[in-house]
């Protein structure tokens, strides 16, 4: 009889907790046997979540962390130095996962050794306003119907952006890491992220690390999780603004790290600027070609135009948004 690895499931929350609390019943109503649950309270302003976690904990396998500084790699981070499972799967406290959610992502990881990464499915919860609609449009989220492996070797995609834009990989709401890996890269970077000053990049920035170190990637779209999308286009704007100023961070933070690929991004620039500007009804991988999104619907309203153009001043924000971050978080960075 093959032992199942054990999975902990890591959710970073700040004063959701309702929607925090439906996130955990479905993941509690996984048909995969061998997991755990570490919520990481990320600068809360009150005890729900304490209260939540301590409700619920004497009858599952969830357990509490708090981490007092706000950010989400920070968040991620506190978590992770609680976790001993061989996996880790992360997820957002305003999902629903699939009940098959866990063992489909172990399935992956069985496809070899050097898979230090699977990212999986995200669908909508519901797609009921125009700003739901724009996002199933304009955001990627989902990235098809057919598993795929991406690496330097014989999974290398076609497409000179590749593995720069390390977004057409996966998102952050629904991704996976073997710990090793993590432990070996020094955790997410503090300075990316949600509530950090860069705003994103620290999901895009792991993906990038996994495939420039030589390791392999599988996007398993049976992997599912179910996303509750902002209803109102109020509340995208800042969103979108936030993704813009985390794509341009994580750019930064890579040419940082790695002051040669400086020359490759200068060299793709033209079609990197070209890729940025095209906000296209289903967004295309690079070297893979157009996903299938079945959830398009009728198109949004033209004024959500401007939501694209947010992304990409938001983009030139980035390097400064990382200069400032990086100094704030050089204390917590650990050498890689």
């Amino acid at each position: 009889m093959v032992t199942e690895p054990k999975v902990a499931v890591l959710i970073a929350t700040r004063d959701r907790t309702a929607s925090l609390e439906r996130a955990l019943r479905s993941v509690l109503a996984s048909g995969y046997d061998s997991f755990e649950v570490v919520v990481v309270d990320n600068a809360p302003s009150n005890e729900s979540t304490l209260q939540l976690i301590a409700a619920m904990s004497a009858n599952s396998p969830v357990r509490y962390v708090h981490e007092p500084k706000a950010g989400l790699a920070r968040a991620h981070n506190a978590g992770l130095r609680t976790i001993s499972a061989p996996i880790v799967a992360i997820t957002d406290d305003d999902v629903v996962v699939d009940p098959a959610w866990l063992a489909r992502i172990v399935d992956a990881f069985a496809l070899g050794d050097d898979v230090v990464c699977v990212t999986g499915a995200i669908e909508p919860l519901e797609v009921d306003t125009p700003a739901q609609r724009w996002v199933e449009h304009h955001l990627g989220f989902h990235k098809g119907t057919t598993r795929t492996s991406f690496d330097l070797g014989e999974h290398r995609p076609d497409g000179r952006l590749f593995p720069f834009a390390a977004g057409a990989l996966g998102s952050g709401a629904n991704m996976s890491f073997r710990t090793s890996f993590l432990s070996e890269i020094g955790g997410f970077d503090p300075a990316l992220g949600a509530g950090s000053v860069a705003k994103g990049g620290d999901d895009i920035a792991a993906f990038y690390e996994v495939i420039v170190r030589g390791y392999r990637l599988v996007y398993e779209p049976n992997a599912i999780v179910r996303h509750l999308h902002h209803r109102e286009i109020e509340q995208l704007e800042k969103q979108i603004t936030g993704y813009g100023v985390g794509l341009g961070a994580f750019l930064t933070k890579i040419v940082v790290d790695r002051p040669t690929t400086l020359v490759h991004l200068v060299r793709l620039a033209p079609q990197g600027i070209r890729h940025a500007a095209t906000m296209r009804r289903t967004r295309e991988a690079p070297g893979v070609g157009a996903t299938t999104n079945p959830y398009l619907g009728e198109p949004a309203d033209d004024r959500f135009d401007a939501l694209a153009r947010r992304e990409r001043l938001g983009m030139l924000k980035g390097p400064w948004a990382y200069a400032r971050s990086r100094w704030e978080t050089r204390t917590e960075r650990v050498p890689r």
